[in-house]
């Protein structure tokens, strides 16, 4: 069962590459305290996620730390090596958080996993964005498709804020 606005997330541990290597980042590291904008993709470098989802974060950063979001992070079931790749590609890098849900033990406890085997991508996550408030999901927005990033998107969590 998916996790629902008003629950506080379990506690999980990513990797995320650094100019100094990888690093481990704990959920209190990253949401405590703070107003933190999560939005997870099924895979890195896949065509929605590189040309629609991310880039829709990145055009509009500085909107969302404006209107009171203190971090952006993205997650996937990907190592931190493909995250760090992505991130550096793109032009991410340094700019939001690019999580890696190796062992998609976060997906898993929050309930947004899907298998992808059938398209040879195994355990994936669900596509959604959310805003977490120390901690807490205060909103909570899942497509339907994971070819499609509309509700998840960037320009919707601006609408929400």
């Amino acid at each position: 069962m998916a996790i629902n606005v008003g629950e506080k997330l379990p506690q999980a541990t990513f990797k995320e590459k650094t100019a100094d290597g990888p690093v481990e980042i704990t959920t209190d590291e990253l949401f405590k305290g703070k107003k933190v904008v999560l939005f997870a993709v099924p895979g890195a470098f896949t065509p929605t996620c590189s040309l629609n989802h991310l880039p829709g974060y990145l055009e509009n950063r500085d909107a969302l730390l404006e209107r009171g979001v203190d971090e952006i992070a993205v997650v996937s079931v990907n190592d931190w090596f493909v995250m760090g790749a992505w991130a550096e590609k793109t032009g991410g890098f340094g700019k939001i958080h690019f999580l890696s849900d190796w062992d998609a033990a976060f997906t898993k406890s929050i309930g947004l996993e899907m298998d992808m085997s059938g398209a040879g991508l195994g355990i994936r996550s669900k596509r959604y964005s959310m805003l977490v408030e120390d901690g807490v999901v205060t909103s909570l927005n899942i497509e339907e498709s994971p070819g499609q990033a509309t509700i998840s998107g960037a320009a919707a969590m601006l609408e929400k804020l």
